[in-house]
């Protein structure tokens, strides 16, 4: 059987070190300790999440959240020939209004997981990424520009508990 393809956002990977949520951080350091490390799933990043995490202002969150990435071993998608029908699907989110244009980073996750033909967005992020409505009006912008496959925009307990039933 084909294992499940899963994108991580950012927050996903900087719940591991948010002391400030001990639920949230719990649920995620599950996530990696059952899902990502016994490589129960296939799961991948990509350039913007090296993006964002290079403008993590604590210089030491900055080195421990990439060393998270190494040590986990995390994929990262190279955009190759992709690069511009990620561009062109992000702008089409951010254009349809699912997305705020001051969040284009988050467009950018959504349409890398489209156009990579991952199974499951992950995210920590509940207004713009983990969210039932985002992810219809998303299928919808997908269907529309000849993408088919459908994407889940789930948040990290939403995959854990769908695996213990």
């Amino acid at each position: 059987m084909k294992k499940i393809r899963i994108y991580l956002d950012t927050s996903v990977i900087s719940f591991l070190l948010a002391d400030d949520a001990p639920e949230k951080q719990a649920v995620t350091k599950q996530f990696f300790d059952e899902f990502v490390k016994p490589a129960v799933y296939d799961v991948y990043i990509s350039g913007i999440v090296f993006d964002e995490i290079s403008e993590t202002r604590n210089v030491e969150k900055r080195e421990r959240l990439r060393g998270l990435i190494d040590e986990y071993e995390l994929a990262v998608f190279d955009m190759g020939t992709d690069s511009e029908a990620i561009s062109r699907l992000a702008e089409a989110y951010l254009e349809a209004g699912i997305i705020p244009h001051k969040k284009a980073d988050d467009a950018m996750h959504i349409a890398i997981a489209t156009v990579k033909e991952v199974d499951v967005l992950l995210s920590w992020n509940f207004k713009h990424l983990a969210n039932i409505d985002k992810e219809r009006l998303v299928l919808i912008i997908n269907v529309r520009e000849g993408y088919f496959k459908p994407l889940r925009m789930l948040a990290p307990w939403e995959v854990i508990y769908e695996r213990d039933q």
